[in-house]
């Protein structure tokens, strides 16, 4: 991590592997989630209230911040609950609160809690920075500004001097990488309509990732929407312009994917890291681009686009429903034991073959994840080139894995 640098990564944490991965890669600050109260309630990885002291020790101990995002549309019977998560995470040390509503933006200030505005608040212009300045320091803008949009706004703070509760200058974040909505900053209904499943209140279904046929109701003809998926818009990404993204004055970057692995969390934020930190120090160079997109495509994504940053024709769809990474990964088994000394980890396999050369990933909730290719491979026989399905096996591995730890290989994807 870069100790100076005046840009602050924030990375995605639906997991404690994900957690850990986003620390160790280099994230300045995490997001997170609990139970029903945030936009990804319906994942299956969201942490409960009694995660958040545990969340606060963790980052607090690798000077990282931690963000409680409760930013879903809130009633009358969330309100108490609400009121105790807040102070929870304001007296086990969480750093801020993402909200959009009110009655949490109130109430978050009214405990003296940091407060950032969630991009569904959906702010566009000075006007309502201003105005939101009077309860946050940081504001996230709306996801379909453009670079120049976004640039008015940073340089009209500056000019103005506008400040938050703290006395600092707002700081304007923005999403550089992940997933996109077709709805303006995320404020869907179709799940709603389709599902009685309120996207606004953490439960979307993803109907938008699917296919449709447009029927034409006057005499009946089926039009298959033919190669494109109307409504899944590409994932954003930004690294490839990067250095446009931080003359436009922004603060913080925020990496979407709190419903993602840890795999995908910890080559987003190694890449964005490296590309922060390339800028600053003035190496920030189109073959540098290169080998961080090609990272890039080896995790969960729908394919690249830049989303409305550069102003390009609206929206950019898929083609297939989906993941486009370039790997994949397969369950091997479960960490068995590590011996310190030698540095060995030792695995039960519970499925498929392990060969020396194979390139693995190793994760866990205290590990994180780990990357290394197989050179040598042990098993109840000896020195062996392969281990399969029931066997326990061992290879070299400079970190401590423990029994709550998987095994995957990963492997390259045919074109």
């Amino acid at each position: 991590m870069s100790a100076v640098s005046a840009i602050e990564l924030m990375a995605p944490a639906g997991s404690y592997e994900a957690m850990v991965a986003a620390i160790n890669a280099g994230a300045n600050s995490v997001y997170f989630g609990i139970e029903q109260y945030n936009m990804r309630a319906r994942a299956t990885m969201n942490f409960t209230f009694e995660d958040l002291e545990k969340i606060a020790a963790m980052c607090s101990e690798k000077n990282v911040r931690s963000y409680l995002t409760l930013n879903t549309i809130v009633y009358d019977h969330d309100l108490s609950a609400i009121k105790t998560i807040l102070n929870e995470a304001k007296r086990v040390g969480i750093t801020a609160v993402i909200a959009s509503d009110q009655a949490v933006i109130a109430y978050a200030r009214s405990i003296q809690m940091e407060v950032h505005i969630s991009t569904q608040v959906n702010v566009t212009n000075i006007e309502t920075v201003r105005f939101y300045s009077l309860f946050a320091d940081t504001i996230v803008l709306s996801r379909e500004l453009s670079l120049i949009q976004v640039k008015k706004i940073t340089d009209q703070i500056k000019k103005e001097n506008i400040c938050g509760p703290s006395g600092r200058l707002i700081e304007i974040e923005i999403f550089v990488h992940g997933a996109l909505c077709m709805a303006v900053s995320g404020k869907c209904y179709l799940s709603l309509h389709t599902q009685n499943a309120s996207a606004n209140r953490g439960a979307c279904v993803q109907n938008c990732r699917r296919t449709y046929t447009v029927i034409d109701n006057e005499d009946g003809h089926e039009l298959a929407i033919d190669n494109e998926y109307i409504m899944s818009a590409k994932d954003l990404c930004t690294i490839d312009f990067l250095d446009q993204v931080l003359d436009a004055g922004v603060k913080v970057l925020k990496i979407e994917g709190r419903g993602k692995g840890a795999d995908y969390v910890k080559t987003t934020v190694e890449c964005y890291r490296e590309a922060i930190d390339s800028y600053e120090n003035g190496t920030y160079t189109k073959e540098k681009v290169q080998d961080w997109l090609a990272r890039l495509e080896r995790v969960y994504n729908r394919g690249f686009w830049s989303g409305y940053y550069l102003g390009q024709e609206l929206g950019e769809w898929n083609d297939t429903a989906g993941s486009k990474a370039t790997t994949r990964k397969l369950y091997l088994g479960k960490g068995h034991h590590y011996y310190d000394k030698i540095k060995v980890a030792e695995f039960k396999l519970e499925s498929y073959s392990l060969v020396v050369g194979d390139n693995v990933l190793i994760t866990g909730p205290t590990t994180g994840v780990v990357e290394t290719t197989v050179l040598e491979l042990h098993t109840a026989e000896g020195a062996v080139t392969e281990a399969r399905k029931g066997d326990l096996c061992a290879f070299k591995l400079d970190v401590a894995i423990r029994p709550s730890d998987k095994l995957y290989k990963i492997v390259e994807e045919l074109a």
